[in-house]
């Protein structure tokens, strides 16, 4: 565990020192490095401690007094001192996508996993087995959406019939989406099967509602109501047939989207106790992108204050200025993520200074090569820029802003490395 908490890194890892020995990831803090004062090669991913710290409270705080657990996706950072920070936040476990990933959650201190997809080949669910066997106290718990898959785990559990069953969520699902089961009937006909099945535990139902997600209210709201009407309707059939094959049923959803419009579905009465749980992860760091309009929305509907704040960003150097209105960034689709929109330009630090200056709302990133943004603009400010110039960039999603980078540091508000994170992608 030692070493995935505190890895060593080196000048082989990305945005690393040329010039310095390999430290320990604890170690880099102490280092007196500042981002602006040009101590580390740029493009560079850095967080804002100040905001992260930010987030960690305000979601477990938003969770908690409405009554759930948060469950937060590892999958966005993959970052085993991330999953510290949230499980020490007060975090009800961990999820993740994959039984790889659910191993270095459970490495990095983890005792309560979710995996939200569904988990059946052979390999898989035998280092599951072993994973259980290996580490005291540990519950993992995936999901199953047919009578297909739980035949493929049958079959395993006969060519290891001293495994314990497997705990396991019936997820429901919306027609045109991904996985899930589709109707009441359909999930209640494999709800009998889990139940009557040697090889699993029935525990509660899952469903996830983000892909339809748009940020208006008048679309979001119908769509999610009807989705967490159908998992409380399984689930309340489920309880009345005494499907449920555990003392406590544990109920979940919430992305990062709309994750406030799943409150009032994962609070049920059953005949026994109801655990819900929100299981959103890009909130660890938010965005200038997609989750801020998205968040904009929940702030609408919820009126809480304050809300989550963009703690990742990438800074890249001005590396030509080839021709007027057209600057070229030394950072690329390598380097920063653009499935979902171009990164926006947020400030800039001109060559020789530690002098921010915000950003003019024209200026605007609208293609990504590899290793290159073309960045466009006017106005005074634009025209002034120079090669060797600093500007720090702002994500949409930051999940593929992550998987790009093997570690990334912290830093305060004046850009001094003040800690650091590794990731396990």
């Amino acid at each position: 565990m030692q070493t995935l908490l505190d890895p060593l890194i080196d000048n082989t890892f990305k945005g690393f020192a040329h010039s310095s020995s390999p430290l320990h990831l604890t170690q880099i803090g102490q280092q007196g490095w500042n981002v602006l004062n040009g101590d580390l090669p740029l493009p560079l991913a850095v967080i804002r401690q100040d905001r992260l710290q930010h987030n960690l409270a305000w979601m477990q705080n938003f969770a908690q007094s409405r009554g759930l657990g948060l469950a937060p996706h590892g999958k966005t950072s993959m970052s085993p001192q991330l999953f510290r920070r949230q499980l020490d936040a007060g975090a009800w476990g961990m999820t993740f996508a994959s039984v790889t990933q659910a191993r270095i959650g459970i490495m990095a201190g983890a005792r309560t996993c979710l995996i939200a997809n569904q988990v059946f080949a052979d390999r898989d669910l035998t280092e599951l087995d072993a994973l259980r066997r290996s580490y005291s106290g540990l519950r993992l718990i995936f999901l199953v959406d047919s009578v297909a898959q739980l035949t493929l785990i049958e079959d395993w559990r006969q060519r290891h019939s001293e495994a314990l069953a497997f705990e396991v969520l019936l997820e429901i699902g919306m027609p045109g989406g991904r996985t899930g089961c589709r109707n009441l009937a359909q999930a209640l006909n494999l709800a009998e099967w889990l139940h009557d099945s040697a090889a699993v535990r029935l525990v509660g139902v899952e469903c996830y509602e983000g892909l339809g997600a748009t940020g208006d209210t008048e679309k979001d709201e119908p769509q999610t109501r009807q989705l967490m009407d159908l998992l409380q309707s399984v689930a309340r059939a489920c309880d009345a047939q005494n499907f449920f094959d555990a003392d406590e049923v544990l109920l979940t959803a919430g992305g990062s989207a709309i994750f406030d419009l799943v409150v009032p579905g994962l609070k049920l009465q059953l005949s026994r106790p109801v655990t819900g749980l929100l299981r959103s992860g890009c909130y660890v760091t938010h965005d200038q992108g997609t989750y801020q309009r998205m968040m904009s929305a929940v702030q609408e509907r919820t009126g809480c204050g304050g809300g989550l704040e963009a703690a990742l960003q990438v800074w890249a150097l001005v590396q030509s200025c080839p021709e007027p209105g057209l600057a070229i960034l030394a950072v690329g689709k390598r380097d920063i993520s653009y499935d979902w929109a171009m990164p926006t330009p947020l400030l800039l630090c001109p060559r020789g200074t530690r002098a921010l200056q915000t950003a003019p709302a024209d200026w605007r990133i609208t293609q990504l090569n590899d290793q290159h943004a073309y960045l466009h603009g006017s106005g005074p400010e634009y025209a002034d820029l120079q090669v060797g110039d600093r500007v720090c960039l702002g994500i949409s999603h930051p999940c593929t802003t992550f998987d790009k980078w093997r570690w990334l540091p912290l830093v305060d508000a004046s850009y001094n490395v003040v800690d650091a994170v590794a990731t396990c992608f």
